[in-house]
């Protein structure tokens, strides 16, 4: 018998070069998240246009999942993932140079889209060179090892705009896209026999129906669903709000918020491998550990904005460790989503998945944006409490509509599977 050790380590490597591209694009993602008042002031915009960055981004990441998915089911992860690396780095420097509120929406736009490029396909690399049982464990530590890149983006930014200015903090975080992509061409390989593995072409009526087919099973929609309702809060805080909510909001100190979005990429770090852990042992659980984590996000965020004046430091800390959580707790709708479909529709299942929290996002992004003008006098940027406590509240909308349809799904999911285990029962 050959020894697969080899092939295993060979597997490794691949997925760690994947994972470092990630962990870029998870920077470049949240890169805004503590700029956003030097970028109200550079590009002269309101709390609405900041959050349209976002929005943008957001939007064009959400809406490009299904394609990418069907473009790595085609061309495989190695080069939709080159090509996201070399995206991210070009979009990064236009933001960099930008100077004027249009060019730089487009410079988001594409940031957005090499983001989307990436995750699908470190989790495809996961289906091809890692055996099943371990895939669970490896596919938490590439969500919870990504969030490096918002560690960086939380106090190595804030440093570096502080520091060296915004054109020169955001070209040099620039440069890094392209030395990874150097290094992919060289050790990244779509399966052991092929450094590039192309599927077979879809027309567009074979891709709808694929999609369809994805679509059509509960376990899709289920996993949609828990990633709708589980990441959305932790997202809006790391890629826009939470700095401002803690400083004008909470009254809170630069270094300060800095620390609580850390906290943040600490709680994801931290629960990502026992979740991971949890799920392999108990796969039939994992809606159950959903509406867990919900729910706590949610208890949480509810004495937060019932606090009499500023929530007390230990509080905001309990809510960011709480709110890390659910990042996380969104890549088990991927378990669900992989367990539920073959595996020549898992890239496209996988898509359809990751668009849900996204879209979460980008819903609460532009509301809380929309709100705090709304509660905010004039065309002030002076952003009071009060007005952070309406605009936060939003976020009950999105759990509770995400709560119902996670109820809803899983008792689908749960007959489905039964009927299975029925009928094989039956011709066993």
């Amino acid at each position: 018998m050959s020894d697969p050790a080899p092939s295993f380590r060979v597997g490794l490597t691949v997925w760690l070069v994947g994972l470092a591209v990630y962990v870029l694009a998870v920077f470049h993602r949240s890169s805004l998240a503590v700029a956003g008042l030097e970028a109200t002031e550079r590009f002269g915009i309101s709390a609405s246009q900041l959050a349209t960055f976002t929005m943008l981004q957001l939007l064009v990441y959400a809406a490009m999942q299904v394609p990418v998915g069907l473009l790595v089911d085609r061309f495989g992860s190695r080069s939709v993932l080159l090509t996201g690396a070399l995206l991210l780095s070009a979009a990064q420097a236009a933001f960099a140079l930008a100077e004027s509120y249009p060019v730089a929406l487009v410079a988001r736009f594409f940031v957005g889209l090499g983001d989307a490029m990436t995750f699908i396909c470190v989790l495809r690399i996961l289906a091809v060179w890692f055996p099943p049982r371990r895939i669970p464990i490896f596919t938490q530590l590439t969500g919870t090892v990504g969030q490096l890149g918002a560690i960086g983006a939380a106090v190595p930014m804030t440093w570096a705009l502080g520091s060296v200015g915004w054109t020169r903090a955001y070209l040099v975080t620039a440069s890094f896209g392209v030395v990874l992509a150097a290094v992919g061409a060289v050790l990244l390989r779509d399966a052991p026999a092929s450094r590039n593995l192309r599927g077979t072409p879809l027309s567009p009526a074979a891709a709808r129906a694929s999609l369809a087919a994805s679509w059509s099973h509960p376990g899709t929609r289920l996993g949609f669903w828990i990633h709708f309702c589980t990441q959305s809060s932790a997202t809006t805080l790391s890629l826009l709000w939470g700095y401002p909510f803690f400083v004008r909001g909470e009254g809170r100190s630069s270094a300060e918020a800095g620390l609580l979005l850390t906290l943040i990429v600490v709680s994801v770090v931290v629960a990502g491998p026992v979740l991971g852990w949890f799920v392999a042992r108990h796969p039939w659980h994992r809606s159950s550990m959903v509406l867990g984590i919900v729910g706590a996000i949610a208890a949480t965020w509810t004495v937060v904005l019932a606090w009499p004046g500023p929530a007390p430091f230990a509080l905001l800390v309990v809510l960011a460790l709480v709110v890390g959580v659910g990042g996380p707790g969104s890549v088990i709708g991927f378990d669900v989503g992989r367990t539920s479909n073959p595996a020549e529709r898992l890239a496209s299942a996988t898509g359809i998945i990751n668009v849900a929290g996204f879209v979460a996002s980008l819903l609460l992004v532009v509301a809380i944006g929309l709100v705090l003008d709304w509660r905010t006098p004039g065309s002030s940027t002076d952003y009071q409490p009060a007005a952070f406590r309406w605009a936060m509240s939003v976020q009950y909308a999105v759990w509770a509509l995400g709560l119902v349809q996670v109820l809803r799904y899983r008792r689908r999911a749960r007959r489905v599977i039964d009927r299975v285990a029925l009928e094989a029962g039956a011709t066993g």
